[in-house]
């Protein structure tokens, strides 16, 4: 576990944020090296690059055991820069590496919930180390040694003894994490107790580079601060606050960081703490004072000695190409949902403004000009604050090829996977909300869906089964399909099922092809025989829908017997903001999302209808909906009741729809989502069909319906 300072904690976000990416990283390049069946040289040095980026900036948050780990997979892949893999050994290369990704991601997860963190995973590092063995060929050694023979491995003597001692079990052993680096840095240990020279207290201005490829070099910096600290008095830095300042790496990426020390040690043993530090590229000593300190950033530098030696000409455009790169900066997501708010609460008063009745009639032409520019600027500001909350899907998809990969492997199925759509952008808040029911989507599509290569060719199928995940904008929403070509749905099957877990909740022979294949979203449903890792416990599909209702989304299902099965994800854009209906129940008003409107109309009582169980039912075009009257609902008295004296809403929630009837429509406008208050939560308000609420123009308090939660229950 780490001694690291957790009161850091914009630091700490970096590093998770930081290792979180470059896992990421890892994962796709394995996953797209497995389909290629190959690693080109490119490939290896950047998982080289990776692993060595994490070793060392879990050494300096002083992470031991992350920083172990990641560095016996840096050695793993020197050998295998060095001598290549063979083909029949690739295959195992890609599960342990992959494997050794799930853990690290898992620890990196850990040290997020502020959770202990293993000591060590000695499963991995022994299964490491005779992958190490193997592929220098060390049991060959020993026997060719044990007969008196020699073998030509390519490397020199010291070559050859320093990778022997990056397989051994107790290399880590008593080592701190600065001897961790000992393969390219000096023990910093050693200038703790550094003589000072003489009782003068030399001021020094240093100005040090990190190399192009550090990345986190705000928090390089700030342990060359604490470095310095032990041996003087750092009195000032650009850029400043590097634990409380997003845009630091940036900054020191493109110009380097400077400090003032005052110490009495001399300028060789500022030096040597400094190049010390992991990836110090080169540090220089600037002739300025203090106040000269603040125009030194935008200078032109003297030339740079870099550990003995002159840094390359084209150092600085190398940290301008990356700078280029670097344009974007990760701000944290608590940040965005206060921005969020406020644009909320600048809505809801503009609405207040403009809808008082004290404004009646002093309404002049200037105001109207003003009170138009203000509605503009205030929805383009509101389009552009909930844009930054937007991000593509891609990376949720990508999450799912490692999904596929797995599951496949372990179920012998061969599968080809593509993915369609993944530009497109949804907000942050629900790309989270939907991760885990699009992988139990895809589990299920591998494991329900998909026949075995044996009957898929007996069925006259490509053995390679298809899965295809896609996303796209229709209309403000986001409709994901998660699609395979495997056996189908079978209605008769799925209907017996649930006949048998007593699930119908009507006569079987009232259900269309449609509600039977909703059933399987039914609490309890699962037709699989068999419990498996991946199915069987019947808490999957009604799990998946009511997560997609959270963020206000539905589901809906398409399948044909024999030939696959398509499942459809309708989702909102965002959750802050939407378009939503005022209307009229008895004396209140409430909102209901635009997004689940069909249509709204008025009938004559010939109109509606009556099933043999009394329900109310209304006749629309040769289709019967069930009536559902808002006053039952919300037990509002003073409404209308006669049919013909209301107006009738279509709405709908993935395949099931309804007619809910009501007073009257007031108008359609943007409504800011607030939640229930928790003391409320007591009162069984989310089981009551209310989804949230908004504040209105005149400041009293709209209750948003929740529809979904109205067409199960009802």
């Amino acid at each position: 576990m780490s001694n690291y300072d957790s009161g850091n904690d914009s630091i700490l976000e970096m590093y998770i944020f930081e290792s979180e990416t470059l896992l990421d990283q890892l994962e796709e390049i394995l996953l797209q090296s497995e389909d290629n069946a190959e690693l080109t040289p490119d490939d290896i040095n950047e998982i080289f690059r990776i692993m060595h980026t994490i070793k060392g900036s879990s050494a300096m948050m002083e992470f031991d055991m992350l920083a172990h780990s990641s560095h016996k997979l840096e050695d793993l892949f020197f050998v295998i820069r060095e001598n290549g893999i063979k083909p029949e050994d690739f295959g195992d290369l890609m599960d342990l590496v992959l494997n050794f990704s799930t853990f690290l991601k898992g620890e990196v997860e850990k040290i997020k919930n502020n959770e202990t963190l293993l000591d060590e995973n000695e499963q991995l590092i022994v299964e490491t180390d005779a992958f190490l063995n193997r592929i220098k060929g060390l049991s060959q050694e020993t026997t060719q040694k044990a007969q008196g023979q020699t073998i030509d491995d390519g490397y020199d003597d010291g070559e050859l003894e320093t990778l022997d001692a990056a397989v051994e079990d107790d290399l880590f052993g008593d080592m701190n994490f600065e001897e961790l680096m000992n393969d390219e840095v000096t023990d910093v240990e050693e200038h703790d107790d550094v003589v000072l020279t003489g009782e003068k207290t030399n001021i020094y201005c240093i100005h040090t580079r990190f190399n192009v490829d550090s990345q986190m070099e705000n928090i390089r910096a700030f342990m060359l601060v604490n470095k310095l600290e032990s041996i003087g008095k750092v009195t000032q830095m650009i850029p400043e606050q590097l634990n409380n300042n997003p845009e630091a790496a940036g900054i020191i990426l493109k110009n380097g960081f400077f400090c003032h020390i005052e110490t009495k040690a001399d300028k060789e043993t500022i030096e040597n703490i400094a190049l010390s530090i992991l990836s110090v590229k080169s540090i220089e000593f600037l002739d300025c004072s203090q106040e000269e300190l603040i125009d030194a950033e935008i200078e032109t530098k003297p030339e740079v000695v870099e550990a003995g030696k002159k840094a390359p000409e084209k150092a600085n455009d190398a940290s301008k190409q990356k700078n280029n790169v670097q344009n974007l900066i990760s701000v944290d997501l608590n940040k965005l949902d206060t921005l969020m708010n406020l644009i909320g609460e600048i809505v809801i008063t503009e609405s207040m403004v403009f809808g008082s009745v004290g404004m009646e009639g002093k309404r002049d032409e200037s105001f109207e000009k003003a009170s138009t520019q203000l509605q503009k600027l205030t929805d383009e500001l509101q389009d552009i604050v909930m844009s930054i909350r937007m991000i593509p899907i891609a990376g949720t998809f990508k999450k799912m090829q490692r999904i596929v990969r797995d599951v496949g492997k372990k179920l012998k199925k061969e599968v080809e996977f593509i993915t369609m759509g993944e530009s497109t952008e949804v907000d942050k808040t629900i790309i989270d909300g939907i991760a885990d029911p699009l992988m139990h989507l895809v589990r299920n599509a591998m494991d329900h869906g998909l026949e075995s290569a044996a009957e898929r060719i007996a069925a006259g199928k490509n053995p390679v089964g298809k899965v295809i995940l896609s996303a796209q904008n229709v209309g403000g929403d986001i409709i994901i399909s998660v699609s395979d070509d495997g056996k189908g749905l079978d209605p008769v099957g799925i209907l017996e099922k649930a006949k048998e877990k007593k699930l119908l909740v009507k006569p079987e022979e009232e259900y269309s092809e449609k509600e039977i294949l909703n059933l399987i979203m039914a609490p309890g449903f699962s037709t699989k025989e068999t419990v498996t890792e991946f199915s069987g416990r019947g808490v999957g599909m009604d799990v998946v829908k009511k997560n997609i209702e959270k963020v206000g989304g539905s589901i809906s299902i398409e399948s044909e017997k024999g030939s696959g099965t398509n499942i459809f994800l309708k989702i909102p854009l965002t959750l802050s903001i939407i378009s939503g209906m005022e209307v009229l129940v008895g004396e209140d008003i409430y909102e209901i999302p635009i997004s689940n409107i069909r249509e709204t109309f008025k009938i004559t009582s010939n109109q509606l209808i009556k099933d043999p169980d009394n329900n109310e039912m209304v006749m629309i075009r040769g289709v019967c909906y069930p009536l559902i009257r808002l006053h039952d609902i919300f037990e509002d008295k003073k409404c209308e009741t006669h049919i013909e004296d209301g107006i009738l809403m279509l709405v709908d929630s993935g395949d099931t729809f309804a007619c809910l009837f009501m007073d009257d429509l007031i108008k359609k406008h943007q409504i800011v989502v607030k939640p229930i208050p928790k003391y409320l939560n007591h009162y069984s308000i989310k089981n009551s069909g209310i989804a949230g609420c908004t504040i209105l123009g005149n400041g009293s308090i709209s209750l948003i319906v929740d529809i979904p939660a109205i067409l199960d229950h009802y």
